[in-house]
């Protein structure tokens, strides 16, 4: 944390830079009449607080509202994307303790998704609650295992704990989520959390992170910065969009010289004033690469190639779902990948009105290998009429151990090419003709991440075609794993007796 507040006493003053002076894409929630930031400002003051410009600025965006009294970003919520030691921990954590102090009974998630980042988060915001002018608000800071908060005296309670671990799942009443790493926030995350928001009348997400590594599972944070700068330049041109988000992205020109000073205050604000030049110095010397540096040093993208995709975005949106069917003849497709890192498992449900897809899981395969999957696949053989595998990296192996855990030769069925081929062009011809649902998703659900770059490519001569990612950090296999699994419940003739879904089995 490298802004520091300043108590009563203390000499620092704030800076002058505007957030228009230090963005570098600003998408800005439509509708705004008023603002909240004027009472957070006060009550950190009292608190000894000073933030500069641009973090005042950016406290206003964040708590703009409509007419209504309602947050401009409280339906889409707030992404921030800047470099390390810019002070957002600081920023983000003064905000939420000045708006803490102002209403009684506020509950706030702050979560990460390693427990050590979790740790330094806890601890440094405890030193802050430690300063004389916030110490009087703060009642407690138990800190055991799984039980980090900092409680105000007047019951308004900031929890904080691990995605890797589980946490903020079946939590309510929360008024505030805030889900830091969010460039390795993964949508099922997304999914347990913000429900918990639901009986709050005027809640308020925020995602914060840095650009991506090429590794990282950043289909959310991807997705919300390319509806974000589409909007940007929409307007640019001046249409008018309306929106109910916030993006700020902050970073130096795209290809900067790494050791350009001037890049280095363009992608960090608080340079040199709150990060010393040193600090910038010891990045630089020890991240692994200079690619690395510009990421998480300046605050820079990697150049995202767009892609292509056969499913339109229209096509695609037309047969989203809010209610998904629970009765009727199922089936699950697993699609491996290329040279078997990675592998898809989706479900088809064959109900009386259609036919309804959607991804269960997608992930890299674990040193544990296949056997953790071919154990949950075996689990719901009662309930499954077909399992329908295909990838030649571990379709075979995965026919064995299910063979091992007493599943059926009948049950367990390995797509050739002719049928991996065809359940692809069975895919798309059931989207155009609307005959197939899947479930409306938040941006960054894998499977719509995997359908916006997913293309056909030719496999032999007669015109079959089977997906492929048009981008480099794309994955086919959601797509082909719904593929197999919507050929797989058309063609089986298995009944199983058993009716209960295999999206929730």
């Amino acid at each position: 944390m490298t802004s520091t507040p300043t108590t009563r006493g203390g000499t620092r003053t704030p800076s002058k830079r505007r957030l228009s002076d230090v963005t570098k894409h600003l998408s800005m929630p439509s509708g705004i009449v008023a603002h909240g930031y004027p009472a957070v400002a006060r009550q950190c003051r009292k608190m000894g607080v000073v933030h500069d410009d641009w973090q005042q600025a950016l406290a206003t965006a964040i708590l703009a509202k409509r007419a209504n009294g309602l947050y401009a970003a409280g339906v889409g919520g707030v992404t921030l994307s800047t470099c390390r030691q810019v002070g957002k921990t600081f920023t983000i954590g003064t905000i939420i303790f000045a708006l803490c102090a102002l209403s009684r009974g506020t509950k706030v998630l702050w979560t990460s998704h390693h427990g050590k980042t979790t740790d330094e988060t806890f601890e440094s915001l405890v030193a802050l609650a430690q300063k004389p002018q916030i110490a009087p608000y703060i009642r407690k800071t138990p800190s055991g295992s799984g039980k980090q908060q900092i409680v105000f005296t007047n019951g308004s309670r900031i929890l904080f704990g691990a995605r890797e671990h589980g946490f903020g799942r079946g939590i309510p009443g929360v008024t505030v989520v805030v889900f830091d790493e969010a460039q390795i926030l993964k949508a099922g995350a997304l999914n347990d959390m913000v429900p918990a928001l639901n009986t709050i009348k005027n809640p308020l997400v925020l995602l914060m992170g840095t650009p991506p590594d090429p590794k990282d599972p950043a289909e959310v944070f991807k997705a919300r910065r390319r509806k974000a700068l589409d909007i940007e330049q929409r307007r640019a041109k001046g249409e008018k969009v309306a929106s109910n988000a916030l993006y700020v992205e902050i970073g130096a020109d795209d290809d900067p010289d790494p050791d350009d000073r001037r890049q280095w205050g363009k992608g960090n604000p608080s340079y040199p004033d709150r990060t010393p030049e040193a600090s910038i110095e010891r990045m630089r010397e020890l991240l692994p690469d200079v690619a690395a540096f510009i990421r998480e040093g300046l605050g820079v993208w990697d150049r995202e190639v767009n892609g292509t995709r056969l499913i339109t975005e229209p096509e695609w949106a037309a047969t989203a779902v809010g209610i998904v069917p629970q009765e009727g003849v199922k089936a699950i497709g697993v699609a491996f990948n290329l040279d078997g890192t990675r592998v898809s498992v989706s479900g088809a449900l064959k109900h009386a009105d259609g036919i309804h897809t959607e991804l269960i899981d997608a992930r890299p395969l674990t040193e544990s290998g296949i056997g953790p999957l071919a154990d949950w696949l075996a689990e719901r053989k009662d309930s499954v009429a077909l399992f329908v595998i295909s990838g030649r990296a571990g379709a075979d192996a995965l026919y064995l151990a299910l063979r091992e855990r007493k599943v059926s030769k009948r049950q367990i069925h390995l797509a050739t090419t002719v049928e991996y081929t065809a359940s692809c062009s069975m895919l798309h011809d059931a989207v155009r003709g609307r005959t197939v649902t899947h479930p409306k998703a938040p941006a960054g659900d894998m499977l719509d991440a995997s359908i916006a770059v997913a293309d056909k490519k030719q496999r032999g001569q007669n015109g079959a075609w089977g997906w492929v990612a048009t981008t480099p950090d794309g994955d086919e296999t959601p797509a082909e794993g719904i593929s197999l699994a919507l050929w797989g419940v058309r063609t089986t003739k298995r009944r199983p007796g058993r009716k209960r879904s295999v999206m929730t089995a």
